[in-house]
């Protein structure tokens, strides 16, 4: 049996991920999460004192996990917005009870939608300000276009990792940009995206 000293606060973090992805967050307590590592309970408790300690960690950990596979990679504002919104909806095709978890239990605590990645002020202004002089529309326009796709796809996401969606996930993806190019339309840059869908 591993000693305490030996168990890393990474190790059990990594581990109850692992657990909620596969298990669900309800299946995770001190008893089951020390045997899925292979160690008494004293570590769990060194580390994190109590339940609640390792909960918050939980929460703060796996939204880190999240979000690094929404992180936007492109350089172009609109390839990045739809790169994340790619990714939110592969979250809940790959990992649906780590999606219930952050997104729709309330259990995590966050209360973002799922989209906090991109409403951090400096990312977020960047790629509405690309948007906006790329589409030449006003940055109002942008930020209602966000707003409506985060909605949606928000919604999809949340019927797929609850099951309520049987479409695979190539068509779900397809009703999103299908969406996000009516919201944009609707925004004020239908010419200019008919434009640039003709020119490629």
């Amino acid at each position: 049996m591993a000693r305490k000293t030996q168990v890393s606060k990474e190790m059990i973090l990594q581990a109850a991920l692992e657990m909620l992805i596969r298990d669900g967050y309800s299946a995770i307590n001190i008893k089951t999460l020390s045997k899925e590592i292979g160690c008494s309970t004293q570590p769990l408790v060194w580390h994190f004192e109590s339940m609640a300690g390792l909960r918050k960690a939980l929460a703060e950990y796996a939204l880190n996990y999240a979000n690094e596979k929404m992180r936007p990679c492109a350089q172009n504002g609109m390839d990045a917005f739809a790169g994340v919104g790619t990714a939110y909806i592969n979250l809940a095709f790959d990992e649906p009870n780590l999606f219930k978890y952050l997104y729709m239990s309330g259990e995590s605590e966050f209360q973002a939608g799922g989209f906090d990645v991109l409403v951090k002020a400096d990312m977020n202004a960047s790629m509405v300000g690309q948007i906006a002089d790329c589409l030449k529309i006003p940055k109002e326009s942008v930020n209602s276009f966000f707003q409506n796709t985060m909605i949606y796809t928000h919604g999809l996401a949340c019927f797929v990792a609850s099951g309520v969606i049987t479409s695979s996930k190539e068509e779900v993806i397809k009703m999103v940009h299908q969406a996000a190019f009516t919201f944009l339309s609707q925004s004020g840059a239908k010419t200019n995206l008919e434009e640039n869908h003709e020119n490629k």
